[in-house]
């Protein structure tokens, strides 16, 4: 596997009796990386969903992404089971890993995305400015309608999208999944507050 690249790892995890959620089961996944250089991580999950199987086991997915050269493994705390192992090269004309900025785009409502521009600290994402339109969020989005959040934060460029409804002054998410991204809390914290989720 090349850095900037990404896979998706699909599992069946036992737990022997009824699985938990996907957030809980993200906590008995084990993330271990061999970096060549010896400082870091070789990969992020950038989000995961899943549900329970008829047998009583839990389809998870998870959306894995490289970052840098070495060896990526992820293993099933309760077994011990290694559920993907991946050797991350760095590739033929692989960019350099920079500093990752999260970008935020909008559902338009008519099938097309709108990059959000938050250069004016907005409190929350409805202050935000519509990067072509500069009009806030809040005079584009309706109150009450539902669209879909696309969140970029990685190496690979890859979009993590979410359900969301504005109600008023905030917003909630409609589905609980995808949980998105479990190895960057700080971003997830991020998003968290700026959407005012709860």
């Amino acid at each position: 596997m090349e850095i900037n690249k990404a896979v998706m790892v699909t599992v069946e995890l036992d737990y022997g009796g009824k699985p938990p959620s996907i957030a809980e089961a993200m906590r008995d996944i084990e993330r271990r990386s061999q970096p060549e250089d010896g400082q870091g991580r070789t990969f992020a999950i950038l989000d995961a969903y899943g549900e329970p199987t008829p047998e009583g086991k839990l389809h998870l997915s998870m959306h894995v992404s490289s970052e840098k050269p070495g060896v990526g493994m992820l293993y099933f705390k309760r077994t011990g089971e290694q559920l993907w192992q991946a050797s991350i090269s760095p590739g033929a004309a692989a960019p350099p890993l920079g500093d990752k900025q999260l970008k935020i785009f909008i559902d338009d409502g008519k099938g097309g995305q709108k990059i959000l521009d938050g250069s004016n600290n907005p409190a929350n994402i409805l202050g935000a400015l519509v990067n072509e339109t500069r009009q806030p969020v809040r005079d584009f989005w309706p109150d009450g309608s539902e669209r879909e959040f696309t969140f970029v934060y990685s190496a690979c460029g890859c979009p993590v999208k979410v359900m969301v409804r504005r109600t008023g002054q905030t917003t909630v998410r409609t589905k609980d999944l995808p949980v998105i991204f479990p190895d960057d809390p700080a971003v997830a914290e991020s998003i968290r507050k700026l959407m005012g989720w709860a």
